[in-house]
């Protein structure tokens, strides 16, 4: 198991090599005018990073990210387990939730300012919609791939909704959940950087929107390579907490059996 990780490690390590190398390249065949050298992004990544600058946008954008992401998860979440029980109502309910989770965010985003205005709330109202119906497709394929002989037996050893609901459909419904929560957070920073980049004075994709408009190429990469950290991190904490409530299920064993190997 572990050389398998420090394998998997190293496969990395070798992409990101790659993909360093074909970023140079580029560079040096169009010019640093038209891409920016991954050198010099990364010195103005860590003038950013000490001067306080980078840092300041980027929690600004995470801010936005993270109250969008939880107000448009929570009722997301939710929703698919108090309609577990009424298949008419998700039959009723479900052209519209298609139509929503089809519908383009970013032509939402002009309609959004227009009613909230240019600060954080009208950023976070965009990520909100962005993430729910992302969320609740995910959550309610999980709530829906429970086996129903695990309810009934639960219910005939006495067992009230409630329980059923803590102890078989939520469990069950988990790595569904997560699956949506890892799927939805990319979207949840886009949604916001986008957004920035419509109308704002702070953020990332204020910082992009700046960089372009002095056309400034080092700039707008400093600032995507600042997004793809926050998702990296961002990533790395939700894969934490889903092994954490996923703790009671047993490690897969992916050796092959000795039947098999011989």
């Amino acid at each position: 198991m572990l050389l398998r990780r420090l394998r998997a490690k190293g496969d990395q390590i070798a992409v990101l090599v790659v993909l360093f190398a074909i970023w140079a390249a580029l560079s040096w065949r169009l010019g640093v005018y038209w891409v920016s050298s991954p050198w010099a992004a990364g010195a103005r990544f860590v003038d950013g990073v000490l001067d306080g600058t980078l840092i300041q946008h980027g929690f600004y954008t995470l801010a936005e990210a993270v109250v969008g992401f939880i107000l448009g998860a929570a009722p997301a979440t939710l929703l698919p387990f108090l309609i577990r029980r009424r298949p008419m109502l998700v039959a009723i309910i479900d052209p519209f939730m298609v139509g929503g989770y089809g519908a383009p965010k970013l032509a939402l985003a002009p309609l959004f300012i227009l009613w909230f205005g240019i600060g954080m709330e009208s950023k976070i109202v965009l990520v909100a919609v962005t993430v729910f119906f992302i969320v609740y497709f995910s959550t309610l394929a999980g709530v829906a791939a429970l086996n129903p002989k695990l309810v009934r037996m639960a219910q005939v050893m006495g067992a009230n909704e409630r329980a059923v609901l803590r102890h078989i459909v939520f469990p069950g419904a988990v790595p569904y959940i997560f699956t949506g929560f890892r799927v939805a957070l990319p979207y949840s920073i886009g949604a916001a950087v986008i957004a920035e980049l419509l109308s704002a004075n702070r953020g990332l994709g204020f910082l992009i929107q700046r960089s372009a408009m002095g056309y400034d190429t080092t700039g707008i990469f400093v600032a995507l390579v600042a997004t793809v950290c926050i998702v990296f991190v961002c990533n790395r904490c939700l894969g934490a907490a889903e092994a954490y409530l996923l703790r009671w299920r047993p490690p897969a064993d992916t050796s092959l059996p000795v039947s098999a190997a011989t």
